[in-house]
């Protein structure tokens, strides 16, 4: 039977930030500018990577899909949030709704798996340092990062189809920015218990695995770096990692506050404030933290401007 054929609604709202009316134009201007920063850092991430034959290491591999999977979640959301700002209409059509739900699953999920991967990465690379160039060949690193995409696939898949296979009778009010699981199954006309169990062990499956595996590495990585002989040495194994650690604490940090509390924890707009963080605010600040900083990128950065500036005079 298809997926559309037990609903009476047709296209919902998406309330946003709308009991607030004096900070929409406000709040535009500051997500339209962090979206802004977002694309162009990440962007500049993908063209570096993609072109200075220096950084074609899994150091810089792993980033360079991490600024895509940042694109991709950011331009699911952000776009329609923007304009629903504005505009006095904050509809959004039923099939929108769930498109919008299963690319945020399909993204969100790939970047669980894709930290999973970088912490392996890193792990590798500071306990197994002698076998570095043989684990992690070419071969590895896209079967990584493969894995990574490809596991948002199903978990985005069940999970739309699933939530709008369900009735949904009215009210059509998404007390939300978009089109979250949670805030749709509280419109559904229907049991969804056990849809919440099912969709608790996808995330303890897909989010806290990925995170516990991130855990045990990390453990490993301090077990040997505290075991190094020299301060400059152990200087230099955390370095390596610590931007790792910022964006994962960053990231599942604000996810599990979002999604493992009582309903009651948080008011709907905390809630909302909380889904910014790694909506909007962590695909900002992971270009920066993660490689932006670092001087090979700056470096790269630099000679491929300045190659860009030198054939625009010579066409000149």
């Amino acid at each position: 039977m298809s997926m559309w054929n037990h609903t009476t609604v047709t296209e919902f709202i998406l309330m946003g930030f709308s009991n607030h009316p004096n900070l929409q134009v406000p709040l535009f201007l500051i997500f339209l500018g962090v979206y802004t920063i977002t694309l162009t850092g990440n962007m500049l991430i993908i063209l570096v990577t993609s072109i200075d034959p220096s950084l074609h290491r899994p150091m810089y591999f792993f980033p360079q899909n991490l600024a895509t999977l940042e694109i991709g979640f950011t331009l699911v959301i952000v776009p329609k949030m923007l304009v629903s700002l504005l505009m006095k209409n904050k509809i959004i059509s039923f099939a929108g709704c769930a498109s919008q739900l299963y690319f945020f699953s399909f993204f969100g999920t790939a970047e669980c798996c894709l930290l999973t991967a970088m912490a392996y990465d890193r792990y590798v690379a500071i306990c197994n340092l002698l076998r570095y160039p043989d684990i992690m060949n070419r071969r590895a690193c896209f079967q990584l990062a493969g894995a990574s995409w490809f596991s948002g696939f199903p978990v985005a898949t069940v999970q739309m189809t699933w939530i709008f296979s369900l009735p949904f009778c009215g009210p059509n009010q998404v007390n939300h920015f978009f089109c979250d699981a949670p805030p749709m199954l509280e419109l559904a006309c229907a049991d969804t218990s056990l849809f919440e169990i099912e969709a608790l062990r996808a995330t303890l499956l897909f989010i806290m695995f990925p995170f516990l595996l991130i855990l045990v590495s990390y453990m490993w990585i301090i077990t040997t770096i505290l075991r190094m002989p020299s301060e400059e040495g152990r200087h230099k194994a955390f370095s390596t990692c610590s931007s790792h650690l910022v964006v994962v604490t960053l990231f599942y940090g604000s996810a599990i506050s979002t999604y493992f509390r009582p309903k009651s924890s948080y008011s709907p707009d905390t809630k909302k404030l909380v889904s910014l963080t790694y909506m909007v605010i962590t695909p900002m600040l992971n270009p920066i933290i993660y490689s932006l900083r670092n001087k090979e990128v700056k470096g790269a950065l630099r000679r491929t401007l300045c190659i860009k500036m030198c054939i625009k005079i010579e066409k000149m």
